[in-house]
């Protein structure tokens, strides 16, 4: 298995918002603090990757707006 992510670090809901807006969605996105994941309670680090992850080097807003 290999873990990857980006060279950035977003909330959930940020990186949601920001994808619908880059498609012009005016959806609001509504958190929920309390909400669990499959059950468990997250830290703000749960879903970031390893400190040996391989992180590429696109920006979110570059791969977005190569989307279109």
């Amino acid at each position: 298995m290999v873990e990857t992510g980006g060279p950035e670090v977003f909330r959930l809901e940020e990186f949601i918002r920001l994808g619908l807006a880059a498609q012009n969605d005016a959806r609001k996105v509504v958190t929920d603090p309390q909400a669990r994941y499959w059950g468990a309670e997250l830290r703000e680090d749960t879903l970031l990757p390893g400190p040996d992850a391989h992180l590429a080097g696109t920006r979110f807003a570059d791969w977005l707006a190569r989307q279109k």
